[in-house]
């Protein structure tokens, strides 16, 4: 059993090496010096600043793409020798970036960095990518595999997915939003990849076996934990054509906060959260974490939003359901104002960063 956190010390991502407003700022100055307009020839950007994907028009196509690692996740399967789950989440955090804009998934293009490339695992992360294609109903195109043991010790792990709009469908960006807008959430599988670097810190202080299970967990804490992304392309892809839906969300890195880059001039009001499942709080009680960090860390139990049209509820909620998301539920409202709150942990938040 775990002990108790020493007392007077709450653990934070930033204090296990992670630190989001520094991210920020490191970011911007990527973004300030890289700026480069390409020549119409070239295809015409779509401004969708701070979203989920980035939309490129070309002739009378409209693509989008995103690109995401697993993180540090990968070093929770090296240690317990499971590589499928990561294999599945590699598809998983990209298409659903996809997602969040509208965009069907057509493709990945996978990167794999490491220091020795082993056929066993290799074989394994094989098996997860299968599956997450097949869940994203997508086609692995290519990638990039790179021996660099002068840069990685272990394995990283990352993609880049392709996605278009089919028919007469646009971007979904969030524009419709108006108060007034009720919010769905589909919830997780569970921690999905992110938040790991704080987690392993907390197992490694802690002395937690991760072989073994948590007090009130049936399975092994390693298994809980690198249980695989839930990939929401095919829902999103059954709801993104309706009028009724105005805005789509992942809930990944940055927890609740991802909704203040759908608009940033109304209030997302989630009075309606569901009680978080138990994995989130025995990592809470275990790092002495506050309800704010873990927020702003984890999915909390939901991992994608749909913001609907107060009189398309029912339908769309029939929509999801057929897709594979019989779990939606109604976790809040869109009001006047700004920011994101979830009144019943007391918490407000005002933007991203």
């Amino acid at each position: 059993m775990a002990s108790a956190p020493p007392r007077g010390r709450t653990s934070s991502y930033a204090a296990s090496g992670v630190d989001l407003p520094k991210r920020a700022v490191a970011l911007g100055e990527l973004l300030r010096t890289a700026k480069y307009a390409a020549p119409p020839s070239h295809g015409r950007l779509v401004p969708a600043p701070g979203h989920y994907a980035g939309l490129l028009r070309i002739g009378r196509e409209t693509v989008a793409l995103t690109t995401d690692t697993v993180g540090t996740k990968v070093l929770l399967a090296e240690r317990l020798g499971r590589w499928e789950e990561v294999g599945e989440d590699m598809v998983a955090i990209n298409v659903n970036d996809l997602a969040a804009v509208g965009a069907r998934p057509a493709g990945i293009v996978d990167t794999v960095l490491c220091a020795t490339p082993d056929p066993d695992v290799f074989r394994a992360l094989g098996r997860g990518l299968g599956r997450g294609l097949r869940a994203a109903r997508c086609s692995l195109l290519g990638g990039e595999t790179a021996i660099v043991g002068d840069i990685v010790r272990g394995i990283d792990l990352g993609a880049t997915a392709m996605g278009f709009f089919p028919g007469r469908r646009e971007p979904v960006l969030g524009a419709r939003i108006r108060p007034g807008d009720r919010i769905l959430g589909i919830p997780s599988t569970g921690l999905h990849a992110n938040g790991f670097t704080l987690v392993r810190r907390l197992l490694e202080e802690n002395a937690i076996d991760p072989t073994r299970a948590r007090p009130g967990g049936r399975n092994p804490i390693g298994t809980e934990l690198l249980r695989p992304t839930r990939t929401y392309s095919a829902m999103a892809d059954a709801v993104a054509d309706r009028p009724e839906v105005h805005g789509l969300a992942h809930i990944s890195g940055g927890g609740v906060r991802n909704l203040t880059r759908l608009h940033r001039h109304v209030r997302f009001d989630l009075d309606d959260w569901p009680s978080p499942p138990s994995l989130f709080g025995w990592l809470k009680a275990l790092g002495g974490i506050s309800d704010r960090e873990m927020f702003e860390t984890f999915n909390m139990g939901i991992g994608f939003v749909v913001v609907v049209a107060s009189s398309g509820i029912a339908p769309i909620r029939r929509r999801l359901a057929r897709a594979g998301a019989a779990d939606s539920r109604l976790i809040g409202r869109v009001e006047p104002g700004r920011g994101v709150e979830v009144p019943g942990f007391g918490l407000r938040y005002s933007g991203y960063a």
